[in-house]
């Protein structure tokens, strides 16, 4: 996992903690004054988003304690494709100019162009050096990039 990746899960662990549990406690002791439990639709509500919350908070609490945590940055990769690295791609079919970052597969999101160390791309960069080509065995066929740059950030 990347330092950014646990800094996020910790944010969101804190979150949970700190906000989302006070209110969900909150709201179940505001349905008990309601008076009976087994008809009140507030009630399972809040119990059922209480399961959720202390599920992902488990959840977060186990990734963060198995979790290798890599400070790229710190890394001397000689110039190589490694986990962690931001890579700027040109495809060779398009022209087309795309970035991505290398990252665990619970930090992988595609929108933010932080793609899976376990992905067809990721797996075809790992090791390449800058004005390397990488065919990527992707769904859709073969796509050819040409790696521009690699950084560590």
């Amino acid at each position: 996992m990347t330092m950014q990746g646990a800094e996020a899960l910790r944010e969101e662990l804190h979150q949970l903690k700190s906000v989302e549990r006070p209110r969900i406690i909150k709201a179940i002791a505001e349905a008990r004054e309601h008076g009976d439990l087994r008809e009140n639709a507030e009630y399972h509500a809040a119990k059922e988003q209480q399961s959720f919350v202390e599920g992902r908070i488990a959840e977060i609490e186990r990734k963060l304690s198995n979790a290798e945590v890599i400070d790229v940055t710190t890394l001397n990769a000689g110039g190589k494709v490694i986990f962690g690295a931001t890579v700027d791609l040109l495809s060779l079919e398009t022209d087309e100019a795309v970035t991505y970052q290398i990252v665990g597969d619970d930090e992988a999101d595609i929108k933010q162009a932080k793609i899976s160390i376990s992905s067809p791309i990721a797996r075809a960069l790992i090791g390449k050096e800058a004005g390397d080509v990488a065919t990527v065995n992707a769904p859709g066929g073969e796509k050819e990039y040409e790696i521009v740059e690699i950084r560590y950030v």
